[in-house]
């Protein structure tokens, strides 16, 4: 069944209004690739989504959020964006959430750290140096239960890029090496070396008599969104990582792996699907996990890391396609609710705040293009 999108606002008028969440070839314009076009999208998404806030502040969602709200500040350097995350940091005390042990509770650290790097204020990461370090010393819940910390692929969005930068703020390379303890478990168990994707958890794995969860075309399932969860977390890993640091090089390739098998999963509307290999099950784009594929390569193209000539077209096609999930008033719809695979119903009505993060993620690197 196809549903109408809301036509883009800023955009030229021949922008017309697009069918379903696909957006063909021909709609691309050269607009939302202007500088002024950016910065105007990126600053009615942040401030439609900071005026409808949907769970605790220190909830992983929110790390999601805030991480692109933290780049929309980068790219507009807008004091109003400024002013709403330090008001953020404030109201939670600069505390991450209450388990120490489980990744999507210092998500929320990421921006912490990057408002520390502004204002030098050591309370603002007092706490999460405190709850690192009590992750180091202390075998918690989720390892008895599950036999590694990060057992799940989304985890490495959500505290990697934390360990990285406080190794850098504290100047502590203990800390990289134990991130690459814990990622490398992560990776042993959940990286499919044939397909270059990672699985959500181990319940989607594929046992050795071939019996597990599937698609319905008989493929595994590998989840967009949470392969974009690494993705993100890929950048913001070797953003923070030492040129020269030994671990490099791994990061580097899985990143280069992974770009390449989703450049090729990428559907001809620009977006990828809920689920990565069955996407004639999923005919909807989704918002999240392509704003995270978006950003992700934009940033290798930036980088000099990918190829611009085979990447820069797949970028540009994204980034039109996403911003027709964008309403006039900055609502970043056709995101996945919140969940761990991708049977999930959505719409253009449907909104998330790591869905916004995203975009805003996206963006930040989209302008920077060349």
């Amino acid at each position: 069944m196809k549903s109408l999108y809301l036509p883009i606002a800023g955009l030229l008028a021949g922008l017309i209004t697009l069918v379903s969440p696909t957006v063909s070839a021909q709609t691309a314009t050269p607009n939302v690739f202007d500088r002024a076009y950016i910065h105007d999208v990126m600053i009615r998404a942040t401030d439609w989504q900071l005026a409808h806030p949907k769970h605790k502040l220190t909830d992983w969602t929110n790390g999601a959020f805030y991480a692109g709200v933290w780049a929309a500040y980068e790219t507009t350097k807008s004091p109003k964006i400024l002013d709403s995350l330090m008001a953020m940091g404030e109201r939670n005390g600069w505390q991450p959430g209450r388990r120490f042990d489980h990744a999507d509770d210092i998500a929320i650290c990421q921006t912490y750290i990057n408002l520390y790097r502004l204002k030098k204020d050591k309370r603002m990461i007092q706490a999460t140096i405190d709850t690192v370090q009590k992750l180091r010393q202390v075998p918690g819940p989720e390892v008895r239960k599950h036999g590694i910390t990060w057992w799940w692929c989304d985890a490495l969005f959500m505290a990697p890029p934390v360990l990285a930068q406080l190794s850098n703020e504290l100047k502590d390379p203990s800390l990289l090496t134990f991130n690459d303890s814990l990622f490398r478990q992560t990776y042993k168990l959940l990286y499919n070396n044939e397909e270059r994707l990672y699985a959500r958890d181990a319940s989607y794995l594929i046992a050795a008599d071939g019996t597990g969860k599937r698609e319905a075309n008989g493929q595994k399932i590998f989840w967009s969104r949470g392969n974009g969860w690494v993705m993100g977390g890929l950048v913001k890993l070797l953003t923070e990582l030492p040129r020269k640091h030994p671990s490099r090089a791994f990061y580097l390739e899985q990143y280069k792996q992974m770009s390449e098998r989703l450049l090729g999963l990428q559907q001809p509307d620009g977006l990828w699907r809920s689920s990565l290999l069955d996407p004639a099950a999923y005919p909807g784009g989704e918002a999240s996990g392509s704003g995270f594929d978006c950003y992700a390569l934009a940033w290798g193209i930036n980088q000099g890391i990918l190829p611009k000539k085979q990447y820069l077209p797949a970028v540009r096609k994204a980034w039109v396609a996403l911003n027709a999930l964008v309403s006039p008033e900055g609502r970043v719809g056709w995101v996945q609710p919140i969940g761990a695979d991708p049977r999930r119903n959505f719409s253009a009505d449907s909104w998330e705040v790591y869905g916004t993060g995203a975009f805003l993620l996206a963006g930040s690197e989209v302008l920077k293009l060349k």
